[in-house]
């Protein structure tokens, strides 16, 4: 069952595990399984989606309960009035803060590809990030003697397919377990020293207006899971609110560290 983090009579919003699809795509013919399914079954309810989730990222996923309450919805996050925080983990230490502005093509799968809308298209996007804690790893990657690596906070302010994996890796700071952006060699890296394979991005929080009252809707997913263990062993717990760090024990020593 999928975690519920908020339930009403117009909308719901779950805690979206990695690995799973939010509906069907032409991206995965084979797949099964999808949360818009998995929900309407558990809540016994027909689900609008209303913004995605990567496949592999984790976090907060907002559906509508109706159709009205959907056209309300879709149109904050077409006008950037919901606001979602993400935390990720990359390669190399980015400033301590700091905004991409960079325009990425459209991509469409193949359905999307048939239904009159333009592959290619430049579109405007902007994603702010705050560095929160650093690490360097004992361990030769590059052609370095150590590997260094950020935990970041990144405020899409627009929203285009792939565009946080696709921004951090323009700015050559790719998100640690992305298989099509990213880095093999750190990928494995991080499999090989903290069982963590996943890709290391997960929606936080999400803050908007309620589609029927109007008043301010904060829905809140702590990490978890291999996330949540991984952000311990690098003893970066402190370095986040309380509210994302709920589930995430205190941090043990390692000496594949080195303090930055």
């Amino acid at each position: 069952m999928l975690p519920i983090l908020f339930l009403d009579d117009n909308v719901v919003a779950v805690h979206k595990p990695p690995g799973l699809l939010v509906h069907r795509t032409d991206l995965d013919r084979q797949e099964r399984r999808f949360a818009l399914q998995l929900l309407r079954d558990q809540i016994g309810r027909e689900v609008f989606p209303v913004h995605r989730l990567d496949r592999g990222a984790s976090g907060v996923l907002l559906f509508a309960l109706n159709r009205e309450a959907a056209g309300n919805l879709n149109r904050q996050f077409e006008t950037q009035a919901a606001e979602k925080s993400y935390l990720a983990v990359v390669r190399g230490w980015p400033p301590v803060q700091g905004e991409i502005v960079h325009p990425l093509p459209r991509r469409l799968d193949e359905y999307e590809g048939h239904s009159g809308m333009t592959q290619n298209v430049a579109q405007d996007a902007t994603t702010r990030f705050r560095r929160l804690a650093t690490t360097e790893l004992t361990h030769s990657v590059d052609r370095f003697p150590t590997s260094r690596y950020a935990l970041l906070l990144l405020e899409p302010l627009t929203g285009r397919r792939h565009q946080l994996r696709r921004h951090l890796k323009h700015i050559a700071h790719p998100i640690i377990g992305d298989a099509t952006y990213g880095k093999g060699r750190h990928n494995r890296l991080f499999q090989e020293l903290f069982g963590c394979g996943r890709l290391l991005l997960a929606c936080v929080e999400l803050r908007l207006p309620h589609p029927v009252t109007g008043l301010a809707l904060t829905l809140t997913a702590p990490l978890s899971g291999e996330f949540a263990a991984l952000i311990r062993r690098l003893g970066w717990t402190a370095s986040l609110p309380v509210r994302w760090a709920s589930n995430i024990s205190p941090a043990a020593n390692s000496d594949l560290i080195r303090p930055p």
